[in-house]
């Protein structure tokens, strides 16, 4: 379970060894948006030099549109990299089918992290999620509002929701939040992945190494939170040595089965960052 990833663009690498020891949980060097047309091919030869090496937190590659001009020469350069310096994923962008992850995953040979940015990507959430290469799914949030024309959050409370239950029913990791482009709001940003939290994202992207404090105090289980789990936990173990699935809590609450796989998450999480 991670917190944090950072994006950092291709065409930067000046910058990615600073990213890989920022504190960020993973990295992400970016082939798509954060790169001009002209300089991709420089990226892609960048990144997969950087790939060579060993780092100590995982490094993925986002990609181009798999229907765009440049999906070849990015699948290319990946598939043509040594079993040893593969990325360890790939964030795959304007995803709104299952169409094409097949074979880029037999190709490449990395997990994939496929990128929700449109209406139709939205209503195919859950057939995204359930192909058997794609390891976590996601929004990308600034295209999504122009494709859907929409200004404000309550526009996108539905489709967020969307995803979040998209991964739950497909068996993958809650979903980490899409970027906060405003860096020098930390504020907003707090509030926002506390909204995301409530509704259940886990972790988000950042796009800058300040943003990654805020973002693992929004998310990291406060002690309150850690308590309420051990109890939780130890109630249901006295319930089940008098063959009961459910038991009450000391606060009066009720509890059973169901929670214990969330109050788990709570304990690892906290000690994952302690």
């Amino acid at each position: 379970m991670l917190l944090t990833s950072l994006y950092v663009p291709g065409d930067r690498p000046d910058r990615f060894a600073k990213a890989v020891a920022s504190g960020a949980d993973a990295v992400i060097l970016d082939l798509e948006d954060a790169v001009a047309v002209p300089r991709k091919p420089y990226a892609r030869a960048a990144v997969a030099e950087f790939l060579s090496g060993s780092h100590p937190v995982p490094v993925l590659v986002r990609v181009n549109d798999l229907d765009g001009p440049q999906a070849d020469a990015d699948r290319a350069t990946l598939a043509g990299l040594a079993d040893g310096a593969r990325p360890a994923g790939l964030k795959v962008p304007k995803v709104e089918s299952r169409r094409g992850l097949g074979a880029l995953a037999a190709q490449v040979r990395v997990p994939l992290h496929p990128l929700i940015e449109s209406a139709l990507g939205v209503e195919a959430a859950h057939a995204v999620a359930t192909h058997p290469a794609v390891a976590s799914i996601g929004l990308g949030e600034a295209d999504l509002r122009s494709d859907l024309g929409a200004d404000g959050d309550e526009a996108l409370a539905w489709v967020r929701g969307r995803i979040v239950v998209a991964a739950r029913a497909a068996g993958l990791p809650a979903p980490a939040m899409s970027v906060y482009p405003n860096v020098t709001d930390l504020d907003g940003l707090a509030a926002s992945c506390a909204a995301g939290r409530r509704l259940g994202f886990l972790g988000r992207a950042a796009i800058h190494p300040r943003q990654l404090p805020v973002i693992v105090a929004a998310f990291r289980p406060s002690a309150q939170d850690v308590a309420l789990a051990e109890t939780l936990l130890a109630a249901l173990a006295e319930a089940r040595q008098h063959d009961s699935g459910t038991a009450v809590l000391p606060d009066g609450r009720f509890a059973d089965r169901a929670m214990v796989a969330a109050a788990r998450r709570t304990l690892d999480l906290a000690a994952r960052y302690a």
